[in-house]
């Protein structure tokens, strides 16, 4: 039954629900890669934040030596 296997691991019937419609179509390997590439995309995001911030703080650095 769904709600004891719930409860073995843990997480919400809804969060299981969640998952198989996410990743219910999906073969191991595929799933595996969707996974990967969203923490790669996380990662580039994050960078991408850090360098704009970098960027904006430089500008108004310039604009105060002015």
């Amino acid at each position: 039954e769904l709600a004891e296997v719930c409860r073995h691991l843990e997480i919400a019937e809804s969060t299981w629900h969640r998952w198989l419609a996410q990743y219910g179509g999906m073969k191991a390997s595929d799933a595996e890669w969707l996974m990967e590439f969203e923490h790669e995309n996380a990662r580039l995001k994050k960078l991408l934040a850090e360098a704009m911030l970098e960027n904006e703080v430089t500008k108004e650095a310039l604009r105060k030596k002015w």
